[in-house]
């Protein structure tokens, strides 16, 4: 009771608070309070401690005048948040409308991931972020909560073709490039593989030697071979070091990534340009070959390459034979190899020719089958007069080449196409691929040769026309064509005459003409060269008429037949005159 009455209601009811003190205790009092408060500058983080958890909020003691709240979401990352637990805040205000500090968790964090990534590039430094997605050239990381870009070409030292497989895994990286400006973070992981791979290639570099096995990735395929990765150092394996067999395109026997054992064949000085061999880690197939292959021994095979002389045969990869396109047919006439065989076809041949040592030989296929000119019917078949139908192959001056089968080919002479035609070049009674019948004038099997003539196929006319054209008989001629030395006529059933210059006087004086048709009288006649020499003025001057011709005709042992007059043919000989006429006419329709 006595501590009430000492007790002035008084002061206490009139006094507001803070009232009644003096100056100095007053001081002293401020003094005593702000020393159990911390000074906070706004827009910086700070450590807080949890003083109390509910649903909503998280109570944060700063040591300031009053707690702050911070929203229970920006603590979702930790799901075991106790009271007493101390986490970094960022201030935001120190005293809203409603007068309270407000804090943020989630922009200290921002703002200590800014600061750490900017440490990081600064000093090098290793970070573990989580690859999120991805996304167009590349992946997004989530280093300290910032999203990074990782560009493709920095996720690794070999090219990345499936980026999916990163998402959702953890990966190490270095900061590479900061943008303040749009807040953007470059970072790599190639960096940290190319550091170790620096130490490997050193290692390799040193050790490396002509054959010498390693393993290695496959990092690139053209069209001329493949760059392999061997650890930092890069090699080519060339297309035709890869398999003994024919390859195409390296993808037809491997794959971008695969893992393959290869040998070293070579470098330079500086061991910048290494050349490697896959085929060499096995034996030749030529030294597998069997010991009963032999001159004359059949194979068979794929054709691999068809080129303009001949075509290669693959008998087991790495084992090629050279098929010659004169191999390939008994003809005589070469074709392009394309005509007999394609890429891909499975064919048998013979072996010609063998060279272990240099690992070639030659093949043909032609002898699969019995050479014609060695058959056994070959003389009969072929025998003189025989008839025959062949193909046109080739032209020369001098006559024409016909092929009567497959490896039998005859000569016709340009003298043996026509018995009444003077034809001067094959070209201008037949052209090449035509077909001709004709008949054998000679068979020589040993040199194999063969004369054939088409003329033959029927009688010589000039046998008949000896007695239809003696020498004084009269006939009607056409002048052709005319010359310096004289004029060429033309006779009945086709024949041609020929009339000098002195032999073409008409009766009044004038020169016979071209295109006129005149009587001509018969100077000479010669049927071994095939010849008729004519005079129109002869037919009116008794004196102009040859005497020689009689003498010429003497020296012949058929002189008198031949002297014989026109008007004195038998009526057979007309008859086979008015028949050769017609088949010549018919010919020439």
């Amino acid at each position: 009771m006595s501590n009430q009455k000492d007790f002035n209601w008084d002061d206490f009811g009139t006094k507001g608070f803070g009232e009644g003190y003096s100056k100095d205790k007053r001081a002293e009092m401020e003094a005593l309070y702000a020393g159990t408060l911390n000074e906070i500058t706004e827009k910086e983080v700070i450590k807080g401690t949890v003083v109390g958890i509910n649903d909503k909020d998280v109570i944060i003691n700063i040591g300031f005048k009053s707690d702050g709240l911070v929203p229970r979401t920006e603590f979702r990352d930790l799901p075991d948040l106790k009271i007493g637990d101390e986490v970094e805040l960022f201030i935001e205000e120190q005293e809203n409308s409603l007068g309270q500090l407000v804090l943020s968790r989630k922009k200290a964090r921002m703002v200590r991931a800014w600061s750490d990534i900017e440490a990081a590039l600064e000093h090098d430094n290793v970070i573990e972020g989580l690859v999120k997605r991805r996304t167009k050239g590349g992946l997004i990381v989530d280093i300290y909560g910032v999203e990074a870009f990782l560009p493709g070409s920095q996720i690794d030292v070999k090219p990345i073709r499936d980026f999916d497989i990163y998402v959702g895994k953890k990966m190490e990286v270095k900061v590479v490039k900061i943008n303040h400006t749009n807040d953007n973070v470059v970072v790599s992981h190639k960096v940290l593989i190319e550091k170790d791979l620096e130490k490997q290639k050193a290692e390799i570099l040193n050790n490396l030697e002509k054959g010498q096995v390693l393993e290695g990735v496959i990092k690139n395929m053209t069209n001329f071979g493949v760059f392999i990765d061997l650890g930092g150092v890069d090699g080519l394996l060339h297309i035709t070091d890869i398999s003994w067999g024919r390859i195409n395109h390296p993808e037809e026997v491997l794959n971008l990534d695969d893992k393959v054992q290869i040998v070293v064949l070579d470098f330079d000085d500086d061991k910048k340009r290494i050349s490697l061999g896959m085929k060499q880690l096995t034996a030749h197939p030529w030294d597998a070959l069997s010991a009963e292959l032999e001159i004359g021994s059949k194979v068979q095979g794929k054709i691999v390459n068809v080129a303009d002389y001949g075509a290669f045969l693959e008998l087991a990869p790495g084992v090629e034979g050279l098929i010659h396109v004169s191999e390939m047919s008994w003809s005589q006439h070469l074709r392009n190899p394309a005509d007999f065989v394609k890429v891909g076809d499975e064919i048998q041949a013979v072996v010609l020719t063998l060279d272990k040592d240099e690992r070639k030989m030659s093949l043909g296929i032609k002898q699969l089958t019995e050479d014609p000119w060695t058959k056994g019917d070959m003389a009969a078949k072929y025998a003189v007069g025989t008839k025959h139908k062949g193909v046109v192959r080739n032209l020369t001056n001098f006559g024409l080449f016909l092929e009567l089968e497959e490896g039998i080919d005859g000569l016709v002479h340009v003298s043996d196409l026509s018995w009444t035609k003077k034809i001067k070049h094959p070209s201008e009674f037949v052209k090449v691929g035509d077909e001709l019948d004709v008949a054998v004038l000679e068979l020589d099997v040993d040199n194999r040769r063969l004369a054939l003539g088409h003329k033959q196929l029927e009688e010589n006319p000039w046998d008949t026309f000896e007695s239809v054209f003696p020498v004084g008989s009269d006939h009607k001629c056409t002048v052709v064509s005319k010359n310096d030395k004289g004029a060429v006529l033309e006779l009945p059933y086709g024949l041609e005459g020929f009339a000098t210059s002195k032999n073409l006087e008409k009766a009044d004086g004038s020169s016979v003409e071209v295109g006129e048709a005149l009587d001509f009288k018969v100077t000479e006649f010669s049927k071994d060269d095939k010849r008729i020499v004519l005079s129109h003025t002869a037919t009116f001057r008794e004196e102009a008429k040859p005497a020689a011709a009689p003498k010429k005709a003497k020296k012949k042992e058929d002189a008198p037949s031949s002297a014989a007059p026109a008007e004195k043919s038998t009526l057979g000989d007309l008859d086979a005159l008015a028949e050769l006429k017609e088949k010549m006419e018919g010919g020439k329709k």
